[in-house]
């Protein structure tokens, strides 16, 4: 099975020190990115540590795809323990730091401890020395602590404009930092790179913030030699060729149709479609979209850089969520707005869906749907903990009682769009998620819009037949998320592609894929987790029979606990 090559880099920020771990049978058994990350996580993080304090870890992972020059393959992985939820949580975040990590010869980075000073941390390739006798020479890792007092403080372009001043060979690609947010512990703080890329979801940025770290950078001429299939050019080609909506639109494409099905969340998610949708909707970004944008090595180019000259307002999105959470579910109608709720959070490092979702919760608690000017005004009293930001800082889920709303969270992570009301499958998703409430955990809405072939697609509603298919796409989820590549190759990379790539039968890649998910489940069990915690604000008929029919097929026990760890779920059929 191709897998992830490099040591696991120890990188302890309290100690100063940097040492390196061979993890050959942990990569050999999951391949890279997400699964990697999940097994170190569960092995070396105490399943009582504090998210924000010196015990934690973060994993910053690569996977075998990261060393081709194939689409959809632009992406990192990390792996933490969430402030936001208190479980085991990944997140992948596109751009093009990917291959600046593969280039320092580590398959994974663990930034680990905590500083007592604010500080960069410079990864690089290993550096040869000369030994004791002065006729042999022994290799170390490479890696700079730069304490950086003048930092505290700084937006996400002020930390790149420090390092771009401090190395040539350094810019925005190499950069993985946190704003504001992360350092001021908001539990929903993002990990930012290349600027406007997020390691969104869970508030891996306050992770950061806690251990004193302000960002990490890396670079090297020491990738490791990766043999993969020549089918890898046929993805790249069929990613430039494809005449694709989401190259003009992104995600955003879909906010009529899912305003039309009533699956787009409005005013706090009292309402399940916006009547000025069409103010706010792909057409809207469309318009505003100046150039192409992409990610590392994609020829797909999806992403958004948006203008609006009139405004001074450039960002690149919204994509579809952040359009949601502060359009129609804070009762925006100008996308413009939309555009500059998006820069703010870009910029000080927050998670566009929580934060949206809190500032809406707010708006609803105040009854101040439409006030894009406070909206704008709580997104930074949120990043820096001032005046009401200080209570929105901490998330729905702490504070849904005190502002007098309901708890609009699953496991404390806020909802994207994509209602399960309507889309009964993605609401059963929703609850099942080892994250919480995440869309992209098993992308169930793809097939109940549907937004796959005719022949692979569901009703939206009931729950009939789709757990077993929910376990099978969580699954092919999870090895996406080792590989590492890209959701929107679903129409590209089809299970016999996945093959030849990874030199593996499809169904022995679903049960990597189980097993992370497995591993997951067992971290959050040891911190308390279970049945309890699949749970929705809202009732679908059914949903008691469909959650144990889903633990069966994992092989899970009826209170939502995995009896040991590393355990595989049966095999998932071969088919997409």
């Amino acid at each position: 099975m191709l897998h992830a090559k490099g040591p696991l880099l120890t990188v302890d920020v309290g100690e100063r020190s940097a040492e390196t771990t061979d993890v050959d049978d942990v990569l050999s058994s999951f391949i890279g990115g997400r699964g990697v990350g999940t097994k170190l996580a569960h092995d070396r993080i105490p399943f009582d540590a504090d998210p924000l304090g010196p015990d934690n870890s973060l994993f910053f992972a690569t996977g075998p795809m990261q060393t081709s020059t194939m689409s959809f393959t632009g992406r990192t992985s990390c792996t933490a323990l969430s402030p936001l939820t208190d479980g085991l949580l990944s997140s992948n975040a596109g751009g093009f730091m990917s291959r600046h990590l593969a280039d320092t010869g580590n398959a994974v980075v663990e930034i680990t401890g905590e500083s007592d000073e604010l500080v960069v941390v410079h990864v690089r390739d290993d550096v040869d020395e000369r030994g004791p006798s002065g006729s042999e020479t022994e290799s170390r890792p490479r890696v700079e602590f730069e304490e950086v007092p003048d930092l505290a403080g700084a937006t996400v372009p002020q930390v790149t404009e420090h390092v771009e001043g401090r190395d040539e060979d350094l810019d925005a690609e190499n950069v993985a930092a946190i704003g504001p947010a992360g350092e001021n512990l908001v539990r929903f703080a993002a990990v930012m790179t290349t600027e406007t890329r997020a390691f969104g979801r869970g508030g891996l940025g306050a992770v950061f913030g806690g251990k004193n770290v302000k960002a990490v950078t890396f670079a090297g001429d020491s990738p490791p030699e990766v043999d993969i299939d020549p089918v890898r050019m046929d993805v790249h080609r069929e990613a430039s060729t494809s005449d694709h909506i989401m190259k003009r639109q992104g995600t955003t494409s879909v906010t009529d149709y899912a305003n039309q099905v009533e699956a787009l969340p409005t005013r706090y998610f009292s309402e399940l479609s916006f009547e000025g949708v069409e103010n706010v909707n792909g057409d809207r970004v469309e318009e505003k979209k100046f150039e192409k944008g992409t990610c590392s090595s994609c020829a797909f180019a999806c992403k958004l850089p948006t203008r609006d000259e009139e405004r001074g307002v450039e960002t690149e999105g919204p994509e579809y969520e952040t359009l949601m959470t502060f359009g129609p579910n804070a009762g925006v109608d100008d996308i413009v707005d939309v555009m500059q709720s998006n820069e703010l959070c870009d910029t000080l490092g927050l998670d566009t869906i929580s934060c949206g979702d809190v500032v809406s919760a707010h708006l609803s608690a105040e009854e101040e749907f439409g006030n894009a000017e406070l909206v704008h005004e709580l997104v930074e009293k949120v990043a820096y903990r001032e005046g009401e930001g200080d209570l929105l800082a901490e998330g729905i889920d702490r504070v849904h009682e005190e502002l007098g709303v309901e708890n609009w969270s699953v496991k404390g992570m806020e909802f994207p769009a994509h209602d399960g009301r309507t889309l009964n499958g993605q609401g059963l998703g929703f609850a099942t998620s080892n994250r919480g409430a995440d869309h992209m955990y098993a992308t169930f809405y793809a097939y109940e819009y549907p937004l796959v072939d005719a022949d692979s697609a569901y009703e939206m509603t009931g729950l009939d037949d789709k757990p077993p298919e929910l376990v099978r796409q969580e699954n092919k989820r999870a090895l996406e998320d080792c590989g590492i590549v890209c959701r929107f190759s679903r129409d590209m990379l089809t299970a016999e592609r996945f093959e030849a790539l990874f030199d593996a039968d499809f169904g022995d890649l679903l049960d990597v894929g189980a097993r992370v998910i497995d591993l997951e489940r067992h971290f959050n069990n040891q911190r308390g987790f279970d049945r309890a915690d699949d749970r929705l604000p809202y009732d679908i008929d059914g949903f008691d029979a469909a959650l144990d029919e889903y633990y069966e097929v994992r092989g899970w026990n009826e209170d939502g606990t995995v009896s040991a760890a590393g355990g595989s779920s049966p095999s998932s059929p071969a088919d997409d």
